[in-house]
């Protein structure tokens, strides 16, 4: 059991974890900080933190885990206003989407304590941000990535192993080389594109039309379009090379079916239907399904 985990970030990432942990009583006491004082005020009415905190650096004084739950592009001002208060044997961990960026980030913020920190990436969250809709089973059955660097001491990795483990997450490890490039497939660009999507058909001069006709197909395919705007600028940039890769193998498919429609070749474009239909069929979403929505902090 840990004596205080020192949240900072009280949205839902950040509370489910909190109340997780106490759920399964590894923690003792929470103390919490976000950058809006009535964020931190509302999650310690509604009982995810104990401690409304002042300062970051104060709610991570005297924590033995620490969590960052903030936008990825907050990662080193955080790193760096909660460097004098980790303890030596404190466990830090972040929840960012992309984890090269954070890392970096960690390094140069971090600098001497950078052996305490484990990046990590629960795949999971909800369409609806804020502390209000936390759940303690949030995590529950499904991955959690880590991606420890050489500087991340062995004992911490176990560690924060067994904390993920410990509210019911399956935790896997990677570099976060494959981290990046892997999400980048399968859920930065798929964000990507349902922005994309939803904007061209509002675009158009019967838009409005269009969108007043959709039915369950639109509703499945653009449902991850209600994404936070901040977060998903934030990780778009971070992963850029990664996701641009990806996009231009989707320009090429695309491009692909688009010539059999233009001269009618009605077999080649069957077969691309069937090869995807074969593909998604055989897809055992397990517990990698619920990673498009929102990690707001």
């Amino acid at each position: 059991m840990f004596e205080q985990l020192g949240l900072i970030g009280c949205g839902l990432i950040g509370g489910s974890f909190a109340l997780a942990l106490k759920r399964a009583k590894l923690v003792k006491r929470v103390v919490g900080y976000s950058k809006s004082p009535s964020t931190t005020e509302r999650a310690r009415q509604l009982g995810v933190i104990d401690v409304a905190a002042p300062s970051a650096l104060l709610a991570v004084s005297g924590a033995d885990i620490v969590l960052l739950a903030v936008p990825v592009a907050a990662s080193e001002a955080t790193f760096k206003a909660i460097r004098h208060g980790i303890g030596s044997d404190a466990l830090v961990m972040d929840v960012g989407s992309t984890k090269g960026d954070v890392i970096e980030a960690a390094r140069r913020g971090l600098q001497g304590q950078l052996g305490n920190f484990v990046p990590a990436h629960p795949i999971a969250g909800k369409e609806v941000s804020g502390i209000e809709h936390a759940e303690a089973s949030l995590f529950t059955g499904r991955h959690v990535v880590l991606t420890p660097i050489k500087s991340t001491l062995r004992s911490n990795v176990q560690r924060a192993s067994q904390v993920w483990g410990g509210i019911g997450a399956n935790v896997l490890t990677m570099t976060h080389e494959e981290h990046d490039s892997t999400f980048a497939a399968v859920s930065h660009l798929p964000h990507l594109l349902a922005f994309a999507y939803v904007n061209g058909l509002a675009g158009q001069p019967q838009g409005e039309r269009f969108l007043s006709l959709a039915g369950p197909g639109f509703r499945d395919f653009s449902r991850i379009a209600a994404s936070d705007p901040v977060m998903w600028r934030d990780v778009l940039l971070a992963n850029r090379e990664q996701v641009l890769a990806q996009s231009r193998a989707f320009r090429a498919a695309l491009l692909e079916m688009e010539n059999a429609m233009a001269e009618g070749e009605s077999q080649a474009l069957e077969q691309s239907i069937e090869r995807a239909r074969r593909v998604r069929a055989a897809w055992q979403p397990g517990a990698s399904s619920s990673h498009d929505s929102q990690q707001d902090a």
